[in-house]
């Protein structure tokens, strides 16, 4: 299975380095010394990570073959791809990789199907899923655990208790309409 763990950024220096914009929760497995990565388009790969380094909060990699700033900027916006084993799950039990949870099915606590899991989005300070639903619209889910108290991966289902309004807008105007009542 692949996944994608990383879009390169700027040249950093002179000496081939470049900013990357992780897209994984483990860059010291996925982006070490002597990881071999697929690139999107696939043209510019496959990347073997020579070194990297983090610089003003930034990660910061040196692929083996790029010595200079020309060939670094030449592989700006280049997607990285790892091959992940399907079977590999992370150490904590309470973490998922984003291709678990892809294609899971969503409900509401009461059994209400909401939809299916498209994509999980990761932002600086929360992850997000991206849920489809039956019309083919798409919510926005926080992922806490507040939110996502339940992921089944055995049942391929994810259980939700979103707050009035996340899942259908008119709530939010009722229970606030009911907030004023009182």
């Amino acid at each position: 299975m692949q996944l994608v763990v990383g879009r390169i950024g700027r040249a950093h220096g002179i000496k081939g380095d470049v900013s990357v914009e992780v897209r994984t929760d483990e860059p010291e497995l996925r982006l070490g010394p002597g990881a071999v990565l697929l690139t999107d388009p696939a043209s510019a790969g496959p990347l073997t990570v020579q070194s990297g380094r983090v610089h003003s909060g930034r990660l910061l990699l040196r692929f083996e073959g790029v010595h200079d700033r020309n060939a670094a900027e030449a592989l700006r916006n280049v997607m990285l791809i790892a091959e992940v084993d399907p079977d590999e799950t992370p150490e904590d039990p309470d973490e998922y990789y984003d291709h678990q949870l892809i294609g899971l099915d969503v409900f509401l606590r009461d059994g209400t199907r909401v939809g299916e899991l498209t994509e999980v989005v990761h932002l600086p300070y929360q992850d997000l899923l991206t849920v489809e639903r039956p019309d083919g619209k798409e919510v926005l889910v926080p992922f806490v655990t507040e939110i996502v108290p339940e992921i089944d991966l055995a049942e391929q289902r994810v259980v939700i208790t979103p707050p009035p309004g996340l899942i259908d807008p008119d709530e939010a105007e009722v229970a606030s309409s009911r907030e004023d009542a009182s």
